[in-house]
């Protein structure tokens, strides 16, 4: 039987962990098997600036940091379960990506 992995990523930790237990309980429901949500390294972005742009002033930096976290799903490839997770309502900081594995 066909697995499906769904990779969901998002800036935002608590939105994330709502999808998952969205999937889950879809997955639950349905009684397909399921592995995860298995947490991956928290990416972390840091860009620093210059506060002045123009180059006057004092030497003085600013830090900016960006936090990708990181879930991945794998869950057996029924299509009933697949279909209801394609319409579960995602917020628009959460990315998912689904592929089926053989």
């Amino acid at each position: 039987m066909q697995k499906a992995r769904i990779k969901l990523t998002s800036t935002d930790a608590k939105k994330l962990e709502t999808v998952c237990t969205d999937i889950v309980s879809i997955s639950k429901k349905l009684g397909t098997t399921l592995l995860g949500p298995i947490p991956l390294p928290t990416k972390k972005v840091r860009v620093t600036t210059r506060r002045a742009p123009n180059g006057a002033g004092r030497e003085s930096y600013e830090t900016w940091e960006l936090r990708l976290h990181k879930r991945i799903i794998d869950m057996q490839a029924d299509p009933k379960a697949l279909h209801l997770i394609m319409k579960t309502n995602v917020p628009k900081e959460v990315n998912i990506e689904m592929e089926l594995l053989e």
